[in-house]
């Protein structure tokens, strides 16, 4: 994990609104989100099996985050990275998978060494910078 150094610390916005401008950057809730807390996703580089995210995790500060009009505060965003297994799956999860109960793979590494931290800490500040700052209070 790479914390990145940027002002969105403290700054405030309207989830609802927030999410509809960033969409546009990939950005997505993420799963695991609770009423008072959750983080915004997007990726920041995939492949093969390695996936480089950027996360930007919130609390919220009024209402609850299953309203669009709740409003949120940011903490410090990091960059992780995780590793998939991308062989086929023969586990017990591997029916679910088949079947389509199952969307999503749980990595092999959650927290995979980032090889180049400088490159990635500037692209995750990059995108914060640019992209999501500028909606918000």
């Amino acid at each position: 994990m790479l914390k990145l150094e940027t002002n969105i610390e403290g700054k405030q916005a309207q989830f609802g609104f927030l999410q509809s401008k960033i969409k546009k950057y990939g950005f997505c809730l993420g799963s695991y989100w609770e009423y008072n807390q959750g983080f915004f996703d997007t990726i920041l580089y995939k492949e093969d099996c390695e996936t480089i995210y950027l996360r930007l995790p919130f609390v919220v500060v009024d209402g609850m985050l299953d309203s669009a009009k709740a409003h949120i505060s940011f903490q410090t965003p990091y960059v992780i990275k995780h590793v998939f297994n991308c062989g086929l799956d023969f586990d017990e999860s591997s029916l679910l998978d088949a079947t389509g109960f199952s969307q999503f793979q749980n990595p092999i590494d959650k927290d995979g060494e980032i090889k180049n931290k400088n490159k990635w800490v500037h692209a995750g500040e990059q995108v914060v910078i640019n992209n999501v700052m500028p909606y918000l209070n």
